[in-house]
């Protein structure tokens, strides 16, 4: 993949940006934010001993050349010799890269054509993960987007496998700034320092804790240095909203808009970024979900011109990030592509006992906050007594593995069993109860005993277990190009979270959050 810094394409970004649960109502979220919740820029920005510059830049404009397109990812080291064909919007088609992760689907949506539009010297895989770097011949439709530069690689926006060797508490000690005398009063964890707050949303939302530091430090300077104001002291991210007061509500705002924008990639539902004065931009198709998710989310925080000072290459906050942490795309040459050629969901069963009865009460949603990936399913046991109780039902490992977390309603297992849930294949089971919950460092075997179904460990209206996927830290969706299989029951996605449908053998169980009949669901011996 090559990554597009030229002046030129950099200059034409300037031009564009200005042109139940049973028998009962069940709702499931860990989160504190949604999407539709109000968007406010920030006013002014802490300061910082990185003594970089946050000023305003003026867009310049010029006129579209005929200088050589190739759009994809960022290129290993060295760069591999590809052709580099003069784009012509009239005539020319757009040579693109597959990046790791794309889908035929999603790549026809950023473009903007049907995918029977697409072609390829190979084959290409209809359903399903494309392999990386497969050529894709597509027509050119798009002109006016933002800019095309790849920044952040995806293997720095989420939790994966370049960030295991990542000491939270000793940077932040190191920094010596506002963050590391920080510390909160959080339900859950009590007193929490703020480099535990960084470890915990990022563990939870499967997040880079560097990405956190890099925007915390960007828009307040609280990692090297001091909030210059009351604002920038309770509200460090700019989001000035009174119930998101203090630097977890904060960053699981920024979170969640990071996840849209990554997440919405990834499916092709994400094609433009909205800014809060109701200007909005066409995504450059060739961008990775990295670099999107940091586009969506600036656009969320700044006005434009905030926006193009923050996104510029040079002088944003990428020169930033790189200061603090070295060069991101030498870390990713040792870890991606996150979805190596080949990869596939292991085995799963349902989590439950066999000839049991269970409702299947919420088809595919949010993982871990309310936005992102719609990665997790919900199912509650039969019982004749709704809302929160306590339940004898057992949840079931639904694969091998070696339990990496148990807690607040969480138990995760690490399925290649190294003790890093950041690489391979893991499992995220949640509001299971204190009560009989299996602990830490536990080795499990499929059918083995986790714990009890309940309300614990966030927002819950009745007793019920979350379940959900990740690989190299990142939350795989349930109706995707690896679709959650659990005993030969596939997922399908409804129009909005938590509807949907499971599907086997020309059987088919539709979600119900009120456990009605067609969500019933009976494991049996034989799928």
């Amino acid at each position: 993949m090559v990554r597009k810094n030229s002046p030129i394409l950099h200059k034409l970004a300037w031009l564009v940006m200005l042109l139940a649960l049973v028998s009962s109502n069940l709702a499931c979220a860990v989160g504190m934010l949604t999407a539709s919740d109000p968007i406010f820029s920030t006013s002014g920005r802490g300061s910082s001993p990185t003594g970089l510059p946050f000023a305003t830049i003026t867009p310049e404009l010029i006129f579209p050349t005929d200088q050589p397109i190739v759009v994809g990812g960022p290129p290993p080291t060295p760069a591999p010799t590809r052709p580099a064909p003069t784009i012509d919007p009239n005539i020319t088609p757009v040579l693109y890269y597959v990046q790791s992760g794309d889908t035929l689907q999603a790549v026809a949506k950023r473009f903007d054509v049907d995918p029977s539009a697409i072609t390829s010297p190979v084959d290409i895989k209809a359903e399903g993960l494309m392999p990386a770097n497969q050529l894709l011949i597509i027509p050119h439709g798009l002109s006016n987007t933002t800019s095309a530069v790849h920044l952040l690689p995806d293997s720095e926006l989420v939790n994966s496998p370049s960030a295991s060797d990542f000491d939270i508490q000793a940077f932040v000690s190191q920094a010596g700034g506002h963050l590391s005398r920080y510390s909160e009063w959080l339900g859950s964890t009590e007193w929490t320092s703020g480099a535990q707050i960084i470890q915990r949303i990022s563990i939870e939302n499967s997040i880079n804790p560097r990405l956190l530091l890099a925007i915390l430090e960007f828009q307040s300077g609280w990692v090297y240095g001091e909030p210059n104001s009351l604002v920038a002291t309770d509200y460090p991210l700019g989001y000035l909203k009174a119930s998101r007061k203090g630097l977890y509500a904060q960053l699981i705002w920024a979170v969640n808009q990071l996840s849209i924008g990554y997440y919405g990639w990834r499916d092709g539902s994400i094609t433009q970024i909205q800014f809060p004065d109701d200007v909005s931009a066409r995504l450059a198709p060739g961008l990775n979900a990295g670099t999107v998710a940091l586009q969506y989310y600036f656009a969320r925080a700044f006005n434009l011109n905030d926006w193009v000072a923050a996104l510029d290459p040079d002088h944003g906050f990428m020169q930033l990030y790189n200061k603090m942490f070295g060069d991101a795309w030498q870390r990713a040459q040792t870890v991606e592509p996150l979805f190596p050629v080949g990869v596939e969901q292991p085995p799963l069963i349902l989590p439950f006992f066999i000839g049991q009865l269970w409702s299947y009460t919420g088809g595919p949603h949010g993982a871990w906050e309310h936005d992102g990936s719609r990665a997790a399913l919900d199912f509650s046991p039969a019982r004749d007594v709704s809302g929160c109780v306590e339940s004898p039902a057992w949840v079931l490992a639904s694969t091998a593995g070696l339990v990496v977390r148990s807690g607040n309603g969480v138990v995760m297992v690490d399925i290649d069993g190294d003790g890093d849930e950041r690489t391979g294949w893991d499992i995220l089971y949640l509001h299971l109860a204190t009560k009989d919950r299996i602990e830490v460092g536990a080795s499990v075997q499929m059918g083995d005993l986790l714990g009890h179904p309940s309300c614990e460990g966030g927002v819950a209206t009745g007793t019920h277990v979350h379940i959900a996927r990740k690989y190299n830290g990142e939350w795989v969706a349930a109706d995707g190009p690896l679709p959650f299989n659990l005993d030969g029951w596939i997922a399908h996605a409804g129009t909005d979270p938590y509807l949907g449908t499971l599907t086997r053998n020309g059987d088919t169980v539709t979600a119900s959050m009120y456990g009605s009949f067609e969500s019933r669901i009976l494991r049996t011996r034989n799928p």
